[in-house]
Formats: structure tokens, C-alpha cells, sequence
């Protein structure tokens, strides 16, 4: 390791012995003062110079004028040889005689001007310049040399004391040798620059140590409040600032924007024993279940008014009056879909189709409930089995469940036209209440003829008065699917008696009502005939 790194370590390890001392004091003490610093150093020659870097050592006493400002002399030693033989001149060049090495002593003075910059801080930087000289005096005989110049440079004091600070500079010392005709090949008055580096302890007498117990800021005399905690801001009188009135000072608080009226810790801190987000302090309601949504007062928030907090409730849109388990979902006892503390029929049979106050629905007012009416469109006042079927059948009801087919020749039209008739309207009303008896039938409507006219007319005729039967029914008994019906022309193809006779030809003309899938009607016939068994 060179010189100059040992240097550089010497001051890195002494600065951070410094910063490392308890309690750190400002660097510089206020008012008149006189400082005196006893140092030592190392003078690095510029390679112009015909000298050895060498150890110095030395004092400097200085009048400061304040904190920012002062003066200073200061006087130093240094004992080293030439590189090269001395000859005539400190300036090595190609035309030094090559003699012995000579011993060299020096003697280092100048005054400066001294800028501290931040001098209130533990560790202030400072800048400074002035003038130096240097008695060069050779062992040869009758050798002596002066070398003057201007210096500038800066450093950094490092308070260890209320009147004392480590103190590390480095300063350039310019030398210059003009034009002496007997220097060989003199370099002008070009400057020379020669650092030296120093490490001294800076002792300050008189003035105004600025002593400051608690470290605020605040000298004691000043101090309103002389115990602050370390690390608290303070106003101008030295006590504690605190912005959110939490007890905590800023620069301790750690969460400087806490609520009013908020526990804290003693970082400054929120406290939050339930942990619902509402600091205690503030919190009306401390004892909230984990999970719970709660409001600004730290109560539970329940939307739905179940009694079950929101976050915890799995049901959160419970209706107004229902009754809920822990989870805040509603009860239904009867499993009808209406939640219990709403269902006004809290009994209902398995499976039954019920109202919005969950009672049994019964569209058709027979006594059956619509999950179990297998004849959901009953008549009014018709007389139902268990299955909501009617028990007491019209003649027409009977044709259509024994034969399979309702025969009608009630239904009339205009001549060669497909307009119902006016009076056909209560004919069609009837068989249309039978059928919307039987949901599950599928049925065709067909329209027969007489022979009279062509046989292509009659189909085409006999078509569209059959699909004008099926359109009235559709129209006028919204019960009847219309995907289980069809309508079908037949003309004269399919007579039931003879067309020689006006007899015979009016019983052809008819619209005929004819069950398509007939297992329907199976297994009604063996309902009713089990039915009857049991009467």
C-alpha cells in the first residue's frame, strides 16, 4: 500500500470512529473563540519536485468569528532528502547533476481564510485559502532556499465534543520558479501543485458552545422543553412538534396522519384490537367478529338487515322478515322455496308447488296444488279426484276419453267460405274447456265435406276451416300449446254415412276433435278405472 492510500484510510477509519461517538456535538462553537489544532500529515511533491514525500507535522492556531467564519496561521516541519542530489535547484530536470542524495529540512508556514459550511452539523465541511512558505535548508553548507505561493483546499470537522472535532484537510501548495537563469530549463511560471494531506484535533477556548442537552437543535439557554426524546422535531423553543395530536412527536411517528381521538403505540401507530380497519379510540363497536365489513364507526355494516354482518353473511340479499342460520342465509323448514319468517303456510307438502306466501299455488281453484293437478285447467265448480281431474264428465268429455275423438257438426260456416259463424262461437268455447283439461294430448283437428264439388276443392275448403278452428281455439284459450296440435283438411275422402241423401251429406259435414297419441288416454282410462274401484 502506497502513502497516499494509507492515507485515504486513515481518514475513512478516523471518520468513522467519529460518527460512531454517542451523543455527537456541532463541529464549531458560536461567538469570538480561538481554536487551536495540533496535527499531523503527509506532503505528496508534485514529480517536478526534487523531494521525498515525507511525514510532517505541525499546529495551527486560528480566531474564529462565529460559526461560519476565521482566521488562521499555522506552522510545520517536515525532514526529508532530494531524489536526485541536490545541484543547484529544488526543480528536477534532464541537467541535475547526478550527486548524492542530500538531507532536506523544511519549514511550513502561511494563514488562511476558513469557510465552514454546515458548521451547526455534527460533520461540517469547510473550504479554504491564503498564503504559505516554505524554509528550505539543505545539510550541504550554506544551502538555503524560500518557495512561496498561494494554497487553497478543504476538509471536513467532525464534531466529538461540544468544543472539540476531529479535523481532516487536504491543501494544495503552489510553488512556481519563474524564469531564474540558473535553473536549468525552468519551467516559467507555470504553478507546481503539492498536496498535503492532515489529520489533526481541533480545540475551540472561549465563545458559545451552543450546549444542547436533548440534541434538538435548541441550545439549553433557549430550550423551552430540555427533555425531548431523540429523533423528535421541535419549534423554536425546543419542544416537540406533533401534527396529528396523537402524543407521539413528528420525527418519532412513524404514522404521522393518524385519525383524532385514535389509540396509538408508541410509534405513533393505530391500534386496531378487532382488527376491522376502525382504529380503537375511534371504534363505537371493538369487539367485531373477524371478517366482518364494518362502517366508519367500526360497528357492523348488515345491508340486508338479517342480523348477520356483512363479509360474514354467505347470503347477503336476504328478503326483509326471513328468518337466517349463522351464515345469514335464510331457513325454509318445508323446503317450499319461502324462507320461514316470510312463509305464512310454514307446513307445506314436500315437493308442492306454492305462492310468494308459500302456500300450495292452485291455478284452476280445485282444491289440488298445481305440482300434483295432472288436470291443471279444471272447469270451475267441476268436482275433482286426488289427481285435480274432474269426476263428473259431460258427454263430449267422455267421447274424447273412451272413443278418442270429438265428433262436431255444430260448427258452421259461411257458404264456400272458412268464417265461423257467430253462433259456432259457444260450441267451440265448450270444447275448447275440454281440452285444456288434458295438457299432455296431442290432438288433430280435421275438417270433413259432403261430396258436393270437386274433390280438390274440398280438401283445399275442408284445410282452412279446420286451421280456422285451430286459430280460434289458440286465440281464445292462451292453456293450448299450439306444437300439440295440428289442423288437417280430409274433404270428402272419409264419409260416415251416405252422400245420396241430404241425411247422410250432413252427417259427412262435421270437424272432428282426435287424440293422436293415444297411450295418454290408456293410462287415463286405468286412473278413472282404479278410481272407480276405490269409491
Amino acid at each position: 500500500m502506497n502513502s497516499r492510500r494509507k492515507v485515504i484510510f486513515l481518514v475513512a477509519a478516523v471518520s468513522l470512529a467519529a460518527l460512531a461517538t454517542p451523543n455527537p456535538a456541532s463541529s464549531e462553537v458560536g461567538g469570538l473563540h480561538l481554536n487551536l489544532t495540533p496535527f499531523g500529515g503527509y506532503g505528496d511533491w508534485a514529480k517536478e519536485i526534487n523531494l521525498e514525500n515525507r511525514a510532517y507535522f505541525g499546529g495551527r492556531v486560528g480566531v474564529g468569528v462565529g460559526r461560519y467564519l476565521g482566521v488562521e496561521g499555522y506552522y510545520a516541519w517536515m525532514g526529508t532528502h532530494t531524489q536526485y542530489g541536490m545541484g543547484d535547484s529544488l526543480f528536477f530536470s534532464e541537467g541535475l547533476s547526478n550527486t548524492p542524495q542530500n538531507g532536506i529540512d523544511l519549514q511550513l508556514y502561511g494563514a488562511d481564510l476558513v469557510l465552514n459550511l454546515i458548521p451547526k452539523s455534527n460533520i461540517n465541511p469547510y473550504v479554504l485559502g491564503g498564503w504559505h512558505e516554505e524554509k528550505v535548508t539543505s545539510d550541504g553548507p550554506g544551502v538555503k532556499t524560500f518557495m512561496n505561493g498561494a494554497e487553497f483546499g478543504g476538509g471536513v470537522k467532525i464534531g466529538v465534543s461540544k468544543r472539540s472535532a476531529v479535523r481532516l484537510e487536504v491543501r494544495d501548495k503552489l510553488w512556481s520558479f519563474g524564469d531564474d537563469p540558473a535553473i536549468p530549463d525552468p519551467p516559467g511560471n507555470d504553478n507546481i501543485h503539492n498536496l498535503f494531506y492532515t489529520g489533526g484535533l481541533q480545540v475551540s477556548f472561549g465563545g458559545s458552545s451552543g450546549s444542547d442537552a436533548d440534541n434538538d437543535g435548541v441550545a439549553d439557554s433557549k430550550d423551552a422543553c430540555p427533555n425531548t426524546p431523540a429523533g423528535a422535531l421541535v419549534d423554536e423553543r425546543g419542544c416537540p412538534l406533533d401534527a396529528d395530536s396523537d402524543n407521539v412527536p413528528d420525527g418519532i411517528d412513524q404514522c404521522p396522519n393518524t385519525p383524532q381521538g385514535a389509540t396509538v403505540d408508541a410509534r405513533g401507530c393505530p391500534s386496531d384490537a378487532d382488527n376491522d380497519g376502525v382504529p380503537d379510540g375511534i371504534d363505537q363497536c371493538p369487539a367485531t367478529p373477524g371478517g366482518t365489513q364494518v362502517d366508519a364507526r367500526g360497528c357492523p355494516a348488515d345491508a340486508d338487515g338479517d342480523g348477520v354482518p356483512d363479509g360474514v353473511d354467505q347470503c347477503a340479499n336476504t328478503p326483509s322478515g326471513a328468518r337466517v342460520d349463522t351464515r345469514g342465509c335464510p331457513v325454509d323448514s318445508d323446503n317450499d322455496g319461502v324462507p320461514d319468517g316470510i312463509d305464512q303456510c310454514p307446513n307445506s307438502a314436500p315437493g308442492a308447488q306454492v305462492d310468494a306466501r308459500g302456500c300450495s299455488a292452485d291455478s284452476d281453484n280445485d282444491g289440488v296444488s298445481d305440482d300434483k293437478d295432472l288436470c291443471p285447467n279444471t272447469q270451475a265448480d267441476v268436482k275433482v279426484d286426488a289427481a285435480g281431474c274432474p269426476i263428473e264428465l259431460t258427454e263430449r268429455e267422455v267421447e274424447l276419453l273412451d272413443k278418442g275423438t270429438i265428433t262436431v257438426r255444430e260448427i258452421h260456416f259461411e257458404t264456400a267460405k272458412w268464417d265461423i259463424l257467430p253462433e259456432s262461437r259457444p260450441v267451440l268455447d265448450d270444447i275448447g274447456k275440454i281440452l285444456i283439461q288434458w295438457p299432455r294430448l296431442r290432438i288433430e283437428v280435421g275438417g270433413h265435406a259432403d261430396s258436393r264439388g270437386s274433390d280438390a276443392y274440398n280438401l283445399d275448403l275442408t284445410q282452412k276451416r279446420a286451421q280456422a278452428v285451430l286459430e280460434y281455439l289458440v286465440t281464445n284459450f292462451p292453456q293450448i300449446t299450439r306444437e300439440q296440435y295440428t289442423a288437417k283438411g280430409y274433404g270428402e275422402r272419409k264419409p260416415l254415412a251416405t252422400n245420396k241423401t241430404v241425411e247422410g251429406m250432413a252427417k259427412n259435414r262435421r270437424v272432428e276433435f282426435k287424440v293422436l297419441n293415444t297411450e295418454e288416454l290408456t293410462k287415463e282410462r286405468e286412473r278413472r278405472r282404479l278410481l272407480k274401484r276405490g269409491e
